[in-house]
């Protein structure tokens, strides 16, 4: 690998930051480029396809399909932020990012990311109404009510990330080496001191868009899953074919976020190369297999899958 040196721009006066957590960029870039171009054209074409269906098709405009396809629109809105600055990195020699920007790609990372725990607890609700409270269904899932909660699934991590982002750019720095590939919460390296305020309120949105969500969730299958368990065969399949995907996803997406947190937040020192593959597969899983999980897993999408590719109608 190039040493790769700070670029400062003096007429524009703006800092570019050297992202330095590629392994081997030189002597693998090519397959890098091909490997993340391919699958990122896989997510896009993916997700947009169940999106489409579920767009187009008004027997798919139920709640539990709009948050479906909210939650792979997001995946899209995910990859969007990241993979065509990785791409454009593959092939250039200097892996440089300027420091507003970066701060616009951690804002959009986090806020994007965080949203999708929102929507699976918006999910896991919609879901409690539909299996435990099936006559008040139509009643609490209006579409005032799905609109709101999708308004509130973005609204509410862009405020607490917004915070966070504004702090930290005002933040003085020290460093514009940045030891990842990304601008996550490795940013806050390059801060001269760590900030108090910053860690304090990193604290409150982690508890407030990530850990709050994440156990109303289970919570919500819990009780789902208790009361299917003294209910008919019929109602546990029901509940297993809708419930158990959106677990899935909960349960691997949060041990990715851990990992992104520990590594920033607790400064511990993993070797380059593990970050480096830690890192692509937050950015690889759920962008990823989220269509294939809800595309094979939920009946009603398999099936116009199957129309839209086996005869070409919807």
């Amino acid at each position: 690998m190039f040493l790769r040196t700070v670029i400062m721009d003096t007429e524009l006066n703006v800092s570019y930051i050297t992202l330095w957590g590629y392994v081997e960029l030189n002597k693998y870039k090519y397959l890098y480029f091909a490997i993340m171009f391919t699958v990122y054209l896989l997510i896009i074409c993916s997700n947009s396809i169940i999106v489409y269906l579920i767009w187009t098709n008004k027997n798919l405009h139920e709640p539990m399909y709009i948050f479906i396809a909210a939650l792979l629109f997001n995946c899209v809105l995910y990859s969007t932020t990241l993979y065509p600055k990785l791409l454009i990195d593959f092939l250039s020699e200097n892996q440089i990012i300027s420091y507003l920007a970066c701060h616009f790609q951690f804002f959009m990372f986090y806020t994007v990311g965080c949203a999708e725990f929102l929507l699976l607890a918006v999910m896991s609700f919609d879901r409690y109404v539909s299996i435990c409270k099936p006559l008040q269904y139509r009643m609490i899932m209006t579409k005032s009510t799905v609109n709101l909660f999708l308004v509130l699934a973005w609204f509410f991590p862009a405020c607490h990330i917004a915070v966070q982002t504004i702090l930290s750019a005002k933040a003085k720095i020290c460093n514009l080496r940045l030891n990842g590939i990304i601008c996550n919460n490795v940013i806050y390296s390059i801060h001269c001191v760590r900030s108090r305020p910053i860690a304090i309120f990193g604290v409150v949105a982690l508890i407030n868009i990530v850990y709050i969500p994440m156990i109303f969730t289970v919570f919500t299958y819990a009780k789902i899953f208790v009361i299917s368990y003294k209910n008919s065969k019929t109602l546990r399949k029901k509940v297993a074919e809708t419930c158990i995907p959106h677990l899935l996803v909960l349960i691997s997406y949060f041990c990715l976020i851990t990992y992104d947190v520990i590594i920033a937040r607790m400064d511990v020192d993993f070797p380059q190369t593990v970050c480096f593959i830690m890192t692509l597969q937050v950015l690889l899983y759920h962008p990823l297999f989220n269509p294939f999980i809800y595309g094979i897993k939920m009946k009603e999408i398999c099936k116009r899958l199957k129309r839209l590719f086996c005869s070409g109608k919807i």
